[in-house]
């Protein structure tokens, strides 16, 4: 099979009537799914959209944005997400960035956010005549190596960076993934996150891979716990994909509305550590008929999974910090020293990764790529291999299985997302008001959170301060990246050469962890 387009089609060919699509009461079969993508993919040919183009997709919580995100598929074009709930400023820059030959969505939408000036289909608008919009032509089939879609991820430099990730990237992850699981058609699949998070392909392609149902989660009920647990239920969803951080709630609404019984047969975590006290928590009540809970450690860059681990009642009992589990059996995980050399067991390294799921790298940012995956002699008999650098650190166990240790650089995961720090710090250092300013992750009783430190230029009030600042991170950041928690100093703490000390940074709001304020020279304020 080569691209997800076949993938649909068996799938179609197999079991045309089964309930592919559930959002909204509305309801589409296999069959309906695939006609609905079919007409979408005639209006992007007549529209212009040809085969390798990046089309952008402004993203809901509904049928209509999955029909056109395989109609874009369909017609050998790429998607990129684009989140009406983002910045305007960082939705145009993503649209600036790709270079996108059209954009999908509402006209209303595209207005909100800034876009209306491109070259835009409505999906509510007539079809305009093909002969004066360009010819629908023949659409080549994507093949393995064709980008399926470009997901933007948190930027060093302050910008973000959108990686290409192609139908033979997916087509691998879920070929080596899907059989851990004995999934069947008669599960029903949560599309819990965003299509700009790339857990999406996972819930979405898993579902669909396996004639089973996709059921899009309304967004009252992402944000709201309690409204989950009766969604669970209604609609009888099996497999649950979350973060840690969100599950965290999702544990204390189960616990809190009395340990219903659910259907759910697998909940999947991924995007960040786990809280095994959370999960033995939630096991325990969700008593001898639970989900069976799984772990599976990922990264953008190597599409979306790289590691598989079932946390079982032992795994609970063991008190290990983040167990990750082995490597997914296309992953090849190469644990190297700062000198790229392979560490012995049980010594903490760099994680790189290589196999059939390494991105080809960053769009436009052939520098970013040579950086980051480069070609190592790490294959059978030191055969050079193309990998990925994730900058996270692990060992390996004495059983062959991943630790998960932490970063060795700036980066931060919040929520899932992937963060860059200096990001933040970069649009922090360009209000008028902060002279210096440094960003760090922090344990809080809900879990990690973002807290800023401030050099302000002069002793203004700290409150007044931190709101400004925020205002101005509200409006150039995406909500996941905006700090919950801000210090005023007279300066950054340093280490001895000179350098930024981020772990001097983080015990300055060590405080915060009881609620109580931290304290500085100017004092903390909290705006969550």
């Amino acid at each position: 099979m080569e691209s997800l387009v076949e993938l649909l089609r068996s799938r179609v060919s197999e079991t045309p009537d089964a309930t592919a699509l559930l959002a909204d009461g509305v309801r589409l079969s296999y069959a309906d799914l695939d006609r609905a993508a079919d007409l979408a993919a005639d209006r992007l040919a007549a529209a212009g959209v040809r085969p390798g183009d990046l089309t952008g997709l402004l993203v809901e919580r509904d049928a209509e944005t999955v029909v056109w995100l395989l109609a874009i598929l369909k017609r050998g074009a790429a998607y990129v997400p684009l989140d009406p709930g983002y910045p305007r400023e960082r939705t145009q820059f993503i649209a600036e960035d790709s270079q996108l030959s059209r954009i999908v969505g509402a006209r209303s939408t595209a207005e909100r956010v800034g876009l209306s000036d491109r070259r835009l289909i409505d999906p509510a608008a007539p079809e305009a005549d093909p002969e004066s919009t360009g010819s629908r032509g023949t659409a080549l089939a994507p093949s393995a190596d064709s980008a399926a879609y470009v997901i933007y991820t948190s930027g060093s430099t302050g910008r973000p960076k959108g990686c290409v990730i192609t139908h033979g990237n997916v087509l691998a992850l879920l070929d080596a993934a899907l059989p851990l699981f004995a999934l069947t058609a008669d599960d029903r699949w949560a599309i819990f996150h965003s299509l700009c998070f790339d857990f999406s392909v996972w819930e979405l392609w898993g579902a669909l891979a396996t004639g089973a149902t996709a059921v899009i989660v309304p967004w009252r009920t992402v944000v709201l716990s309690a409204d989950l647990m009766d969604f669970l239920q209604e609609q009888r969803i099996t497999v649950l994909n979350q973060v840690p951080s969100v599950f965290r709630y999702t544990a204390q609404a189960h616990a809190e509305n009395g340990h219903p019984q659910l259907p759910l047969r697998y909940v999947v975590l991924g995007g960040e550590s786990v809280n095994l006290d959370v999960i033995r928590d939630f096991v325990a009540g969700a008593g001898p008929r639970g989900p069976e809970m799984v772990n599976m450690y990922g990264i953008t860059e190597n599409t979306v999974h790289s590691t598989f681990k079932v946390l079982d009642a032992e795994t609970l009992r063991s008190g290990s910090a983040s167990p990750i589990g082995h490597p997914l059996p296309h992953v090849g995980a190469h644990i190297l020293s700062a000198e790229r050399m392979p560490v012995t067991d049980g010594t903490a390294g760099e994680l790189w990764l290589s196999g059939a799921s390494v991105s080809v790298g960053y769009l436009h940012r052939d520098d970013l790529t040579k950086e980051r995956f480069a070609e190592l002699p790490v294959g059978p008999d030191s055969a050079m291999l193309r990998c990925y650098r994730t900058g996270d650190l692990v060992r390996r166990l004495p059983d062959g299985e991943l630790e998960y240790l932490g970063r060795d650089d700036d980066q931060v995961k919040i929520r899932g997302f992937r963060i860059e720090l200096r990001e933040i710090e970069t649009v922090l250092g360009s209000h008028p008001d902060v002279r210096d300013a440094a960003v760090c992750a922090v344990d809080t009783a809900l879990g990690p959170a973002l807290a800023a430190c401030m050099v302000g230029v002069d002793a203004a009030s700290s409150d007044a301060l931190a709101r400004s600042v925020k205002e101005l991170l509200t409006t150039s950041l995406p909500d996941y990246m905006v700090p919950r928690m801000y210090l005023t100093v007279d300066r950054l703490p340093l280490t001895p050469s000179g350098k930024l000390d981020r772990a001097a940074v983080t015990a300055l709001f060590s405080h915060r962890k009881t609620g109580q304020p931290a304290r500085s020279t100017h004092g903390a304020t909290s705006t969550s």
